[in-house]
């Protein structure tokens, strides 16, 4: 069996740089829920838009270009992004994560990250997360230059693999990365953790769970 993990969101918790950032700077404390939000809406629409257009950089970017457009909106200095931006190369992971993954290679199954993130930035999200050596295979956007959810992007994962889509079970808590993912043709679960409705689109999840200590 092949389990797939989107990275952002579903393995490693976005908030958790602005999070940091607020315990160690008082200033950020009102805002930096807001803050998170805002950052990480436009890192996806900036995504979505290089998608579209062919406009493709390396997600770091995307994230930084993110950032600066949310710190002006909440009137953060830049040396409070510089923070923030480097906070985000080591995110933590959600708690179940590591023993999750552990469970399903005990159980003899292939795990692997599939992401937006460039390989430099998984590779640092491992390892502070003490991840490291708890997956097969690290997938990134990048070999492809293209952006999810564009189908050539989750053609990397099955040429990876040498498999059906069908025989890829692929885990996001994005909606959208589901959607992308199951239109593709993977077998899919949504991490829905913060009990959303199902998005109004052609392809619906495969099953949806509410993390990922669920996942069979």
């Amino acid at each position: 069996m092949i389990w797939v993990f989107d990275a952002y969101g579903t393995l490693f918790d976005v908030d958790g740089a602005a999070r940091t950032a607020a315990q160690r700077d008082p200033a950020l404390t009102g805002v930096w829920a807001a803050l998170s939000a805002d950052w990480r809406r436009k890192q996806l629409e900036y995504s979505w838009l290089r998608a579209i257009t062919g406009d493709h950089v390396d997600f770091w970017q995307v994230t930084s270009d993110a950032l600066d457009w949310a710190a002006e909106r909440h009137g953060v200095s830049a040396e409070q992004a510089d923070g923030l931006l480097q906070l985000y190369r080591s995110l933590p992971a959600y708690p179940e994560v590591a023993e999750v993954l552990d469970r399903l290679r005990a159980d003899g199954a292939a795990t692997a990250i599939f992401s937006n993130g460039s390989p430099a930035m998984l590779d640092s999200a491992l390892a502070s997360a003490g991840l490291t050596g708890r997956l097969d295979a690290l997938l990134s956007v990048q070999t492809a230059g293209r952006f999810k959810p564009a189908a050539e992007s989750y053609r990397i994962v099955t040429d990876h693999f040498g498999r059906a889509p069908a025989a890829i079970n692929f885990v996001s808590s994005n909606g959208w990365d589901i959607y992308g993912a199951t239109r593709f043709g993977f077998a899919t679960v949504w991490i829905n953790r913060a009990g959303l409705p199902v998005d109004r689109l052609p392809c619906r999840p495969g099953r949806i769970l509410t993390d990922l200590k669920e996942l069979r």
